[in-house]
């Protein structure tokens, strides 16, 4: 089935997307390239970052693709200053990656400390003078609902994205000044091939099935369903949002 058109025009826009091979930011970043927006996105996986690449060129806008590990400060510099030279500029950066950190060892910690809130602070500052070259500047952080409610298993990844969160707010009071809009989207439990619902389905299927009877809406998300809130928030349509994180989840934060 052919792609819907998209509501929104992103048509001569640049957008960055940090973790945009998979799942939620490959359907951001299609779902900007659809809008007609030119696409910069990283990975450390080389072959779905290919895949990906091939599939917003198919839009037929300009597309940038380059292994990053976003948990390294310089990998992180470097790839910034290649997707704004390979696009020419930066109107919107998403920061996008997880280092999924769910055991209780320092390990956990630093992995969700270096890529959840640190590759996003670290992106954020690079890309500051393209942002504020633009006349349309936004940043989007992915957050979780996992922020929000005390957590028995992964307490560093729920910390880490309860930091990101807060430095949503304060980083979109830092940069009002310079009319650059930030915000945050706190996804629930979304599910897509290969992602950790769909392998929790296959190998706990009580965990699995314990999760969706905590969704009001009787089902598990899908990545466009972030990735529509991820361009409404970056649209002018947004024009007067800042410093919100916005959850969107079918309710299930609503059962706790």
């Amino acid at each position: 089935m052919p792609d819907a058109p998209s509501i929104f025009d992103f048509s001569g826009w640049r957008v960055v997307v940090a973790g945009g091979s998979k799942g939620i930011g490959r359907a951001i970043a299609l779902g900007f390239a659809r809008a007609g927006a030119a696409v910069s996105i990283c990975a450390r996986g080389e072959q779905a970052l290919a895949a990906t690449r091939d599939e917003l060129a198919g839009h037929g806008h300009p597309v940038h693709a380059a292994s990053c590990d976003l948990g390294d400060a310089d990998a992180v510099a470097a790839y910034i200053d290649a997707a704004a030279t390979a696009l020419g500029g930066i109107d919107v950066l998403v920061n996008n990656a997880s280092g999924y950190g769910f055991g209780e060892g320092d390990d956990a910690w630093f992995a969700d400390f270096n890529i959840d809130l640190m590759a996003a602070i670290r992106a954020s500052r690079r890309a500051l003078p393209h942002l504020a070259a633009s006349a349309h500047a936004c940043i989007l952080h992915t957050s979780s609902i996992a922020a929000f409610h005390p957590r028995r298993n992964g307490p560093a990844y729920a910390a880490m994205k309860a930091a990101l969160s807060h430095y949503t707010t304060s980083q979109a009071l830092q940069l009002a000044e310079q009319r650059i809009r930030v915000n945050a989207i706190a996804p629930g439990s979304i599910e897509f091939a290969g992602g950790l619902w769909d392998r929790c389905r296959h190998d706990d299927p009580a965990r699995y099935a314990a999760t969706l009877a905590k969704i009001p809406f009787g089902r598990y998300g899908r990545p466009e369903e972030i990735a529509h809130a991820a361009l409404f928030l970056a649209s002018p349509h947004a024009g007067w949002i800042t410093g919100q994180t916005l959850c969107v989840d079918g309710g299930q934060g609503l059962s706790g």
